[in-house]
């Protein structure tokens, strides 16, 4: 007979023993998934891992058959060197997790599709070993065209040009691990409802993430949860290059919930990108700007996110080519730097920027070696309200232009402390042009001043 005791013992021990099995059941469940019922074993079909010669004709033979059989192929734990593959439409190849791997041999491309309904691409491991691509080949992984792009938990490293490249495209990139790109991480051009979300993307030589357009339009493109970090400029510039999110002639994108740390230019740029939303990003250790909105882009929110180093914090600029429209609103920006990457006439480290139709509030601003915020530049003012922020430890707490021709800007209940050279400074381009201007601005009828606190 079961004891009281050893009854109990068996009750305590049942929720450890039921969450083992749930854990081995989600485990069996990754490596053979419902929907691998059917599918063509690589394997049996005779791939074999860790040969070291080229299986480049078996393996197209296998997925070709696939296809047209309309079921997936499964690859096998083990290393398979391949080049030149042609996935066709309804492609669908996974693996086991980390142990699945195509090994690219160097014959000109690795995976490519054009044209097709839809192509899956999960639980795979490609090493692209910086092996020579072709010069009509921009990307280990390039598809064109394709309704449906699935790029599901894989991992692809050692692009010697670009990781995963994906033009005029939907779908969805999710879970993966792109790294060592010569390039960049993921290139998407004129995407069609494409979603890029938990991915870590590191170690890129030019770039991560960009989301790009041949002609501005909307691109609706969500980028969410992403992981970026150590991104370079090996290709120099001022901006073209090194950055962690680049938005460019995109509009509508969503970029959210990103951690971004040590680009060589911006955590998140956005480049004649209308209607974006940047939100509840972490920018840490940026070269240049943190997060830029600039050129012809009408609409940028900017909200909730944390900028700690970089030379300068957040921009939404050139009024002279077109920017304008912007909120930036409860946001951190701390600890940048006085130098950047290259010289500027205005040099760096400034909180925040903005020159055309923008409210600024509810921000904190906080060790920063130029101005806590910069209100136009010359004569690119107009509509600008800075109300409800808070700055401290700056030489000047806000740099706003009296220059010939500019507009309005109010600015009202901020707190500014510990700025030995204003509170609030005007400035004609560079040069501090004005005494004080905490207690109002008479002098300067474009300007609202009114209580403003500085300590």
């Amino acid at each position: 007979m079961i004891s009281r005791r050893q009854t109990i013992a068996l009750l305590a021990g049942l929720p450890m023993t039921l969450t083992a099995a749930r854990a081995a059941a989600a485990e069996r469940a990754v490596i053979t998934p419902v929907d691998l019922r059917g599918s063509l074993d690589a394997g049996t079909l005779g791939m074999k891992a860790g040969t070291g010669g080229n299986q480049s004709r078996k393996f197209q033979a296998i997925i070709d058959k696939a296809t047209a059989a309309k079921v997936p192929v499964f690859l096998p734990p083990g290393d398979y060197r391949v080049s030149n593959i042609t996935l066709p439409a309804g492609t669908h190849l996974t693996g086991v997790p980390g142990a699945s791997r195509i090994l690219y041999d160097g014959e000109g491309f690795l995976f490519r599709a054009e044209g097709a309904d839809a192509i899956t691409l999960s639980n795979i491991a490609i090493d692209g070993a910086n092996g020579w691509l072709s010069d009509d080949t921009p990307a280990l992984v390039h598809c064109r065209a394709v309704k449906s792009v699935t790029i599901d938990n894989c991992s692809i490293a050692g692009a010697r040009k670009t990781a995963l490249q994906l033009e005029r495209c939907g779908g969805r990139v999710e879970r993966s691990r792109l790294s060592g790109a010569q390039a960049y991480g993921l290139y998407a051009v004129e995407s069609t409802g494409l979603s890029i979300t938990g991915n870590t993307v590191s170690d890129c030589g030019d770039g991560g993430i960009l989301v790009h357009r041949w002609t501005k339009g909307p691109d609706n493109t969500i980028l969410q949860g992403n992981r970026v970090e150590r991104i370079h400029a090996r290709s120099g510039g001022t901006g073209q290059f090194g950055n962690g999110i680049n938005l460019f002639r995109a509009d509508g994108v969503l970029v959210s919930g990103n951690h971004i740390s040590e680009c060589a230019f911006s955590a998140i740029r956005a480049n004649a990108a209308s209607n974006v939303l940047i939100t509840g990003n972490q920018c840490l250790k940026s070269g240049e700007m943190a997060i830029y909105a600039e050129f012809g882009f009408e609409g940028a929110m900017i909200s909730g996110n944390i900028v700690d180093g970089a030379a300068n914090g957040i921009a939404v600029v050139n009024f002279n080519e077109g920017g304008r429209l912007a909120t930036i609103a409860n946001n951190i920006v701390r600890n940048l730097v006085a130098d950047g990457p290259y010289t500027t006439e205005n040099g760096f480290g400034v909180g925040i920027s903005a020159e055309a139709d923008t409210i600024i509030s509810g921000n904190v601003v906080e060790n920063v070696p130029k101005w806590g915020m910069l209100l136009g530049w010359g004569p690119y003012l107009r509509n600008v309200s800075a109300m409800n922020n808070i700055i401290r430890h700056a030489p000047v707490g806000i740099a706003v232009s009296v220059a010939e021709g500019v507009g309005t800007a109010v600015i009202a209940n901020n707190l500014i402390e510990a700025t030995p050279g204003g509170a609030i400074a005007g400035f004609l381009w560079n040069k501090q042009a004005s005494r004080d201007l905490i207690d109002g601005a008479d002098r300067y009828s474009h300007l609202s001043i009114s209580a403003n606190r500085a300590g």
